[in-house]
Order: structure tokens, then sequence, then C-alpha cells
């Protein structure tokens, strides 16, 4: 028998808790069930049968198709019972039974009788499950019961009416779409929960029409909602429709505003945090419009309800990334809450303190913030440490405190993802603040002694292999990695001896105490540790200096490998051993995506005849083996790129054209994949006309057609131009394919003799400079960037404009320049103001090229830029200068 449920609560900690449904098995409650055919029911018992049917099914348990009819069959049974709290289980039951369309015949003249029923509980519960099980043939039949169940009197049988349409939306819109009249009338209701249900469906069936959603939201706005919840549903549509809607040019006033500011005064506290939320979150919102928002939430800052002084915090930590001078005058009433009984109210509270304080008043909130991460579980402190490395780089000078803190907490109790947050944090910190090296590294020297995590101590080696040698005395950390190769599991003794390696190729000083120690690790139980030490003492020679034959080793080893993982990986496999040996040369630098993505689903779209395989490391050399095999081009050169493939033509159209422009020093050939998707045609002499009016230092050399193009068969038609050597010229290509076409006999499958010109407008296809620039990761940027110099160095800074976040602006820069991101610095979080961006790249001609990007954001959404270029040829540095101000 099932054991009694026992309350748990504090003066019984100890005692265990016992569940109603504690052991209950599948076979016992489905011979339970038959309980449901007894002449005379059991109205009790029959809900405890049904109720442990439910619970099975909400775990997880499946029924077979016999075991669910028949439950289904004898629940229908239990209609003939007058009990209402039975009747309801029935219901739920028919819901969660979800019979076929075979079996919802027997029930449906029961349910409709029921929706007809005097009983309004019959009524709304009968509605529900109809819309929940029938198809929309049955829907039409019970259309007319579902409108006047809309405009009801009783507000439960309209709310279930509405509810139900607001499912059926997904399944039968253009049934549900007939109801607007009704609809629109509920919304007029004085009932709360009718015109809250009416307005949500309402705005669903015209959420396609911008213009009628614009008038909905406009005429509710003249009245007043008197239910709270519909009055929450209409702010969330007037800030959308006041987000899409441009502010008036000459008044500057935004649509809908003073709606939404007129709700910070209504007498529901729901409705106020709403339209708070809602002015916060308007796009391009200005400091004068979101200061009522901030007045209203910084008085529920002090109420006694814990979930409004929630609320109010947690807006005015959003609000606080972008205009964090705005809430300064909260921060009083913020301090206030660190002591909150809600943790998660304090850690909000911090984090907002953290944003909007000055650099005064760090001290004072350092002090705060020591006792109170001791309270705090470890995802509050990763949002706290988060907040206090943003404001190390607000407050630069405040570093010392900032980073004494982090590495306090440090050496605390706490898991794998909260150490992991303070050690990136840190590294951050010491990459953007020199000032902070020297302490930073000691603290992650010593941090690692006592590390139980094997990934961050590989991960603390490794940048202590960066950086540790650029310190003041590099000498001083030598000790704490060699301490590693002997008290640490193997994967960090091998990192350490890979560190120690480090050290001595970039201090000179430090090769003969190194390479004794390298000598000492041959000896160590783990072959990957020997390997490793034998591989280093080798590269390094007996006197600890570099070997002349080693160079290559060397660079493999220490230096800063430009080639992507993935292709070596590839290159290394497809390289049949042979007495030449493998050339670095030969691996390809760019990281691409697919070159020619084949559509899914239709099958209409193709990547074209012969395309070549779209592995990454393969794809330019098989593009430069097609084109090499084409006489016209086989004396272009070199292929220096190929691009991702751009559509020229409609999803669905009778012709799907894509292009691919291939790159040369001295042309760019234009290859045009084909594919027709009419039955009856068959097109011959395709060809495209390409028009190079705008595109002034391009001439065409080659146009090479394409003899027939059979129905689904892909194939490729080429047009070369060929512009200045070495230039990155830019120009658009207008786009014409014309062809014959002849019709296919269906009879016997053959082509007519005759046929008839026929031409196909296709999209533009522009070279940008973009082109010309391969995207190439460096494993180290550091390091190529400081081993290029300053000789090709070029600075400037630029205005980027108003922009809806940092990140649309880096990924914006990003795109414009082709460059490849490196050491994930493309990712921008969300509550910065300020961030670095590091690229590299190959422009034409086997430049390489180097940018360091430094982004600001202001509180007027405008963005700044400080863009650094190094290259090996200054001409390439000025050129991308060049692009980001034409651009």
């Amino acid at each position: 028998m099932a054991q009694p449920l026992v309350k748990k609560d504090d003066d019984y900690d100890d005692e265990e808790e016992y569940s109603p449904f504690l052991g209950i098995e599948k076979g016992t409650v489905l011979q339970e069930a038959r309980v449901f055919n007894d002449p005379q029911l059991d109205t009790r018992k029959c809900s405890q049968v049904i109720t442990k049917l439910l619970y099975l099914l909400n775990q997880g348990e499946t029924f077979t198709k016999v075991e669910a009819t028949e439950v289904f069959f004898g629940v229908t049974k239990l209609f003939q019972s007058r009990d209402i709290e039975l009747r309801r289980m029935v219901y739920l039951m028919i819901k969660e039974l979800s019979p076929s369309s075979d079996d919802v015949i027997i029930v449906t003249s029961s349910l409709m009788k029921d929706m007809n029923s005097k009983n309004d509980m019959y009524r709304a519960n009968a509605i529900r499950v109809l819309c929940r099980i029938t198809d929309g043939t049955l829907l039409t039949q019970i259309e007319r019961y579902l409108k006047q169940a809309i405009v009801d009197k009783n507000p439960v049988v309209a709310s279930a009416a509405l509810v139900s349409g607001i499912h059926l939306l997904q399944t039968n819109p253009e049934i549900v779409k007939r109801w607007s009249n009704e609809v629109q009338e509920a919304v007029q209701s004085r009932a709360p929960l009718v015109q809250f249900h009416a307005l949500g469906l309402l705005h669903q069936i015209r959420q396609n029409d911008r213009l009628a959603v614009n008038k909905l939201v406009s005429s509710l706005t003249r009245g007043t909602a008197r239910s709270p919840l519909a009055q929450c549903l209409l702010v969330r549509y007037a800030s959308q429709v006041a987000s899409e809607s441009a502010a008036n040019s000459q008044t500057g006033d935004r649509p809908l505003y003073d709606f939404l500011d007129s709700c910070l005064r209504h007498k529901s506290e729901m409705v106020i945090l709403e339209a708070a939320r809602a002015i916060a979150e308007l796009n391009g919102v200005t400091s004068r419009e979101v200061t009522p928002a901030i007045t209203v939430l910084q008085l529920f800052l002090n109420s006694p309800k814990p979930v409004l002084r929630f609320a109010a915090i947690r807006t005015l930590n959003k609000v606080a990334m972008t205009h964090p001078m705005a809430v300064t005058n909260c921060n009083i009433d913020m301090e206030s809450l660190i002591s909150d009984q809600n943790r998660s109210i304090a850690t909000l509270a911090i984090t907002t303190l953290l944003k909007t304080g000055n650099e005064s008043s760090v001290d004072r909130l350092m002090k705060q913030i020591t006792n109170f991460m001791s309270d705090i579980a470890d995802e509050f402190k990763i949002v706290v440490v988060d907040a206090i490395r943003s404001l190390c780089l607000k407050f630069p000078l405040k570093y010392r405190s900032l980073m004494n803190f982090l590495c306090n907490i440090l050496r605390e109790e706490g898991g794998f993802e909260y150490k992991k947050v303070i050690v990136d944090s840190i590294v951050i910190l010491i990459r953007d603040i020199p000032e902070a090296k020297e302490n930073g590294l000691l603290h992650l020297c010593e941090f690692i002694e006592d590390c139980e995590f094997t990934y961050l101590s590989t991960q603390i080696l490794h940048f202590l292999g960066i950086e540790g040698p650029k310190a003041s005395d590099p000498s001083k950390y030598i000790r704490y990695i060699y301490n590693r190769v002997h008290l640490e599991n193997a994967t960090v003794r091998a990192c350490a001896v890979s560190t120690l390696a480090k050290f001595a190729v970039m201090v000179d000083s430090l090769k003969p105490r190194i390479y004794v120690l390298l000598r000492r690790c041959l000896f160590d139980s783990d072959d990957e540790v020997r390997d490793r030490a034998t591989l280093y003492l080798k590269t390094l020679g007996a006197d600890g200096s570099i070997l002349e034959n080693e160079k290559d080793a060397q660079e493999i080893l220490f230096g800063s490998l430009d080639l992507p993982l993935g292709n070596l990986e590839t290159s290394l496999k497809n390289y049949e051993p042979s007495e030449e040996p493998f050339d670095l040369d030969s691996v390809p630098k760019e990281i691409k995506s697919q070159p020619l993505a084949e559509k899914k689903g239709s099958g209409k779209k193709s990547n074209g005849l012969g395309a070549p395989p779209i592995t990454h490391a393969s794809s330019v050399d098989a593009y430069e083996k097609m084109l090499r095999s084409i006489e016209e081009f086989a004396g272009f050169g070199k292929l220096f790129k190929s691009s991702a493939s751009l559509e020229l033509t409609e999803a669905e159209t009778e012709y799907a054209v894509n292009v691919v422009k291939h790159i040369f020093d001295r042309h760019v050939v234009f290859q045009y994949n084909c594919t027709n998707t009419i039955t009856e045609q068959l097109l011959e002499n395709v060809n495209v006309i390409v028009d190079a009016s705008e595109a002034e230092e391009f001439s065409e050399v080659v146009s090479k057609p394409l003899k027939s193009l059979p129905y689904n068969s892909p194939g490729q038609t080429f047009v070369a131009f060929e512009k200045p050597d070495g230039v990155a010229a830019v120009g658009k290509f207008s786009n014409m394919l014309k062809f014959i076409v002849k019709e296919i006999d269906p009879s016997t499958g053959e082509a007519e003799d005759d046929g008839v010109e026929d031409e196909y407008q296709l999209e533009d296809v522009e070279v940008v400079a973009a082109d010309y620039m391969l995207k190439v990761a460096v494993s180290n940027f550091r390091n190529a960037w400081e081993s290029m110099g300053e000789d090709g160095e070029r600075v400037d800074e630029y205005g980027l404009g108003p922009r809806g976040s940092l990140a649309e602006a880096v990924h914006a820069v990003i795109d414009l320049l082709g460059m490849q991101p490196c050491e994930g610095t493309e990712v921008v979080p969300s509550n910065l103001r300020s961030h670095t961006c590091l690229l590299s790249g190959i422009f034409i001609g086997n430049v390489r090229v180097l940018a360091r990007l430094s982004f600001g954001l202001d509180a007027s959404r405008e963005v700044a830029m400080k863009l650094v270029v190094r290259s090996d040829d200054e001409t390439v540095s000025d050129l991308i200068h060049e692009i980001i101000s034409s651009g």
C-alpha cells in the first residue's frame, strides 16, 4: 500500500520524504483500471486509479496501443457518473491519452453533450478536451459552438474557448482567424482573464500584419484595460511597436512612449514593473526617456515584498549596462540590499553597484563584497566575478585591490566553473593591464600549487609559457613550474615540460638551467613526459642553444604556427611516405566553410557538376585542380582564394544558380553553378552575360558556356576577368542567364529539334576587399604581433555611428575585412562597454596582416573604434584603413 506523504520542514530535516506514488507499477495500475467496468461505480476509487495513470504518463511511461485503447474505452464509461470531481479527472485522462481519430468518434458525442450542458464546469472542460483531440474536419462542425462560447457570459467558459483558440491557431489557423469578431468583442469583457486571453489571441491572429497590430495597439492604448494581466500584455505589444517605429525626426518623440510612461502610474504593481522594463529595453533609449522608469524602480527597492525588490533590481541591472550614470541615484538603496536575505537580490545589487560605482567607491564596495561572497552559491559568485573583471577594465588604476580580491577568492573553496571564471578574469586583466602582469602571474603560480583541476593547471602553465618569459624576472617562475613535474599527474607534468622549454627558447640566460631540468625529466614514469623532454632537449642542443638544423622543429614547437590545426591534420593524413619530406607550405591556410552547400530537402539546387569535395582543408586544392584542367584558365597561375557560394536566384524558382568567386593575382573567375528544375525542358548553350560597367578596373577575357543542361542535372559555366596585378580591385557585376529552351516530348523523352532563345535575370555579384583576404589563424597573437615589428604599422580612429550593441559593430568590421578572429575575441560579453578584438589574415600576394581593434560604446549608443594594423607591406596596412574609411 502506498505510504502517506510526510511534509518535510525545519524540525524534521532527518526524516525521509515519501511519495504516495512510491513503487507503483504499470501492470498493477492497469489491473486496477478494471474498476471502470464495474456496474456500481466507486467514484473515489476510480479517481485514484486515474490519478495513478496520469502519474505514470507524466513520468514518461509508455502504453502500448492495446493498453491505451483499453484504458480509453474504460474511461469513456465513466461519463455515466454524475460526480463532478470524477468528470474532471475523465477530461484530464482523455486529453493525456490523445486517442486516435478512430477512437475519437466514440467520445465526441459525450463531449458535445457536455459542451451544451447547463453545468458551466462541464462546458469549459469539454471545450478544452474537444479542441485538443479533434482534427480540422470535426472542428468545422463545432465551430459555431466555439464562437458562442467565446462571447459566453460565464468567464470560465469564455476563457476555455479563447485558450483553445490559441492552441488551435498553431494547427488550424484559417479556422481560428474567422473568429476575429467574437474575439474583438471578448477584448471588451469585464472579466480580467477573458480580456487577457482575448487580447493574446487577437494579437496572434494579426501578428503577421504589422499595420493591423499597430491599429490594435493604438486603439487599446486610448482606453483602459480592466485586467492588469491584459494591461501587461498591451505594454509588451506597445513596446514592440515603439521599437519597430522610428522616432519623430523633428521632436524626437517616440510613438507610444507616452502610453508606456502613463503605465508607470498604474495602480497595479505588475503593470508598473512591466512598463519600466519595456521602457528600459527600447532600442536606443535615451537617459531622458529611461529616468522616469528608474525613479519608479527605486521606490520598489525598499518594498517589503521580495518579488518586487528582485524585479526592480534585475531591471536596474540591465539598465546599468547601457546607462550606468542614470542609475547612480539608486546606489544608496542598492547598497542596503547587499545584506538582503534573498541571495539573488543581493547578488544583483552587488553587480549593479559594480557597474554604476565610481573609482572612489571601489574600495568600499570590495570590503562589502568580501563578507558577502562566503554566503552565496557558486553560480552567484560567477556573476560577481564577471562584474569585478569589467570594473577593473573600467578603472585600470584600481587593478591592485581588484586583482588581490580575485586572487584571494581563488584560494577559497569552490567548484570548477567558479575557479575557471576567476582564472580567465585574471588572465584577461594581465593581458589588458600591463601593470598587473607581475602580481597576477605570481598569484597564478601560487594557485597551481594547490589546484585540484587538471584543466586549470594546464591552462595556467600554457599562459605562463606565453607571458612568463616577458616578465622582468622570469627566473622566479621556474621553481613553480618545475614543481609541477614532480607533484602532479602525467597531463600536467607534460604541460610543465613544454612550458619550461618555452622559457629556454625565449630567455637566453635560463637555457643552461632549464636544460639540466629537462634532462631529469627523461626518467619520468610517463611516456608523454619523457617524449617531450627528449624532443625539446634534441631541439635545444647540449648547451641549451637552438641547433641550426632544428630551426623548423623549433618553429613548430615554440613559434607561432599560422596553420589551422584541422587543415594540418587532414594534410598529414593525406601525406604518402616518400623520399620527399612533408612540406608545411602545402597545408591550406584558409579557414573555409563548405564551398558549395547543396540545399537540403528540395533537391532542386545542387553544387554543380564536378564540384570539388567540401572538406575544409581540401576545398582550395580541389577548386585549383578543377580550374587547371580547363585550358582557358591553366595559365592564370596559383589560385589564391575561392569564396563560399552565393545564391543568385530565389528559392523554388525555375532555374537555380549560385556563383563562386575564384581569386588569382591578375584574374577573377566567376563559376556559375546552374540547375534546371523544369522537367519538360532541356537547356542548351547556357551562358551568363556579365555587365561590368560598374567595375571599371576589370575587363572580360574568357567566357565558357555550358553546352547542355538537362533536368535536375547540375552544370557549370565560367566567366573570367582580368584586373591589375596585385591590386585589390572592387566592383559590381550584373548577370543575365541566356540559353536556348527545347521542349521534351513526354512520350519519348527526347528534346525537340527547334528551340527558343530565352533569358533569366540573376542577382548582382560584388567583388569586395574581403575577397582578397584569407582567414588565417595564429596560435599566439602577441608573439606574432611583436615579431612583425612597427615598420608596417598604421594607426587611426573611426566613428562607426549608432549601433544596437557593441557585438553588432565588432561583427560588422570582421565581415568587412574578411579576417580571422583570434583567441575568441570575436565574442563580446553583453555587459561590456569596451572591447578589444584581434584579427589575422593573409592578403593577396601572401602578405601577412594583423589587426588590433579597440571598440568603445558611449551612452548614446555611438561606437568609436581605434584600428592598429601591422603587415609585412606598409601599403597593405594603408589599404586596410582605406577599406574601413570607405566601408
